[in-house]
């Protein structure tokens, strides 16, 4: 294609969406695609509308990245080294290249803080040790469930978890005073271990992990409730404004405080959902467009 005139930094679902309504629009959009995103570590989502059977992570983005290329967008492997604005809009650099853009979104996602435990990322594929109750808490009904937590953060998902089981056990691994909400735990029915994980046995679909004394214990499911960190540093960059929790503040129309600088999915809110991230992109690649339209007369005056 020539030139593009719109940026999309990510490639995960809301990237993916983004680029294709842009391209519908019939806007030059090009995806820079650092790989690996979020996505990629589900291994059956069950929530995902259309789609009631479950389907994969892998299968999300198969799909999401053949329908953005059938519209014309441009998919390029690689990560935006440095990004600045000038007076025609933004100048990314891109596999060793200036990239000269209009607009830019930014869908940069988060990056999970796994727990420190043997073989984690085959455990996450086998849906062994989980990261979004919010997703399959479904699946945890009637099951022995642990929570690796650090702070309050892991009791308020233990919390969360006690609507789908009476068996829910805080592994707390972070210094005590981290975990102020304790008077909490004996009214809602949450075991609490005060101890670091020094071992995890991985037995056909159950994780067993030692957490004290040389004994083990048994679980159905493990999830990981250690938080995550925002990929806002680009944005950062520019000045854009951020919350309190790293992430970037953005308008109704997913526009940060830089103008010209959009933001959707993981990386501006916490509730870190594919349909949430692709009606955020939906809006923010709309505003996009015609923000570009008004700047070339192409709307009612």
């Amino acid at each position: 294609m020539n030139d593009p005139e719109i940026l999309i930094v990510g490639g995960g679902p809301a990237g993916l969406t983004a680029a294709t309504y842009l391209a519908r629009f019939r806007r030059r959009v090009l995806v820079a695609d650092g790989g690996a995103p979020r996505a990629c570590w589900i291994p059956v989502s069950h929530n995902m509308p259309g789609f009631p059977q479950g389907i994969t992570g892998d299968s999300i983005l198969k799909r999401m990245t053949e329908q953005a290329l059938e519209y014309g967008a441009v998919i390029e492997a690689g990560r935006i080294e440095s990004l600045s604005k000038d007076a025609g809009g933004f100048i990314a650099r891109l596999n060793g290249r200036e990239v000269r853009v209009r607009a830019v979104l930014l869908a940069t996602g988060v990056i999970d803080h796994h727990p420190d435990l043997p073989g984690v990322e085959r455990a996450i594929e086998r849906s062994l040790v989980r990261i979004c109750p919010i997703c399959d808490g479904y699946e945890a009904i009637d099951k022995a469930v642990a929570v690796i937590g650090q702070d309050d953060r892991g009791l308020r998902e233990a919390a969360f978890l006690r609507t789908y089981s009476d068996r829910v056990t805080l592994i707390h691994i972070g210094p005590p005073e981290a975990l102020a909400a304790t008077a909490e735990l004996d009214r809602l029915g949450i075991e609490l271990i005060r101890a670091p994980i020094d071992n995890v046995r991985l037995e056909g679909d159950r994780v067993t992990a030692l957490s004290w004394g040389g004994a083990f214990r048994t679980f159905d499911l493990v999830y990981s409730a250690l938080g995550t960190s925002p990929n806002a540093a680009l944005a950062e960059a520019l000045q854009a404004r951020t919350g309190e929790d790293g992430r970037l503040v953005v308008d109704a129309r997913q526009q940060t405080s830089i103008d010209g600088l959009y933001a959707a999915g993981d990386v501006v809110r916490g509730l870190n959902q594919i349909a949430v991230a692709s009606a955020e992109a939906a809006v923010a690649a709309t505003a996009i467009h015609n923000a570009l339209r008004e700047a070339d007369g192409w709307t009612l005056g």
